[in-house]
């Protein structure tokens, strides 16, 4: 009889958001894969947990999959954790997840923690209907997609470094528009989290004023307005890269 995957969440910051069951799923397992195991060990360590970890990330994923449903397919049940998050979600875990769908081996995923969704609720938008877009391409078709984006009426989220958030803000502004309503949540969970909302224009001028850090989550409200010009010039992003 073939094992299961489990998909198991971790803290985006805070580590009492570790829920008791994927406690017990990692102590459990035979295996946990790990996008980095060095980060992911201090996790086990603070758990107490002991199981064997090996490393999956995006740079072997597809070199360790196959070794990975064969195991699976032995009767071994696995666990799937990533630096922060849910696997998948901006990170590693949809190639595997397929291919244990292929190959009818069972997966389950925890429900637990994951950055934009406290980050669009703390954001004041709607948020009966929104787009999650994760990282925006770094050069080829990004500007397109963030036109579309500018267009879409639903609430749009994206994830950012801190040493490019003024450089995207500057890049929204210009196809919403300025005053478009937006928010950047920043820290989720941890001691120094916060949340700034405002308009691109105001968040613009905060962090140009105030340099952000940490893991970063940008929230910006939809395009209800179809007066609204579908491209604006650009005079708020910075030269530099």
């Amino acid at each position: 009889m073939a094992g299961k995957l489990y998909m198991v969440p971790t803290p985006v910051g805070n580590l009492d958001d570790m829920s008791p069951r994927a406690i017990e799923v990692l102590k459990k397992v035979t295996l946990i894969l790990a996008e980095d195991t060095r980060t992911s060990s201090q996790l086990t360590r603070h758990f107490d947990i002991s199981t064997p970890m090996s490393s999956h990330h995006k740079f072997n994923e597809h070199d360790t999959v196959d070794h990975v449903i064969e195991r699976l397919e032995g009767g071994e049940d696995i666990a799937l954790i990533t630096d922060a998050g849910t696997p998948g979600i901006s990170d590693p875990g949809f190639l595997l997840s397929r291919a244990c769908r292929e190959a009818d081996i069972e997966v389950e995923t925890l429900p637990g923690p994951t950055a934009f969704v406290p980050a669009l609720v703390n954001s004041g938008l709607p948020c009966d209907r929104f787009c999650f877009e994760g990282f925006l391409p770094p050069k080829k078709g990004r500007a397109t997609r963030i036109t579309a984006l500018a267009n879409d009426p639903r609430t749009f989220i994206v994830y950012e470094s801190p040493l490019r958030l003024v450089k995207t803000l500057g890049e929204l502004a210009t196809s919403c528009g300025p005053d478009r309503k937006a928010s950047v949540s920043r820290e989720i969970s941890k001691l120094h989290n916060e949340t700034v909302n405002g308009t691109l224009q105001q968040l613009i001028t905060h962090f140009t004023e105030n340099q952000p850090r940490g893991e970063i989550v940008i929230v910006v409200g939809g395009n209800n307005d179809s007066s609204q010009p579908k491209v604006h010039k650009n005079k708020y992003a910075p030269d530099n890269d």
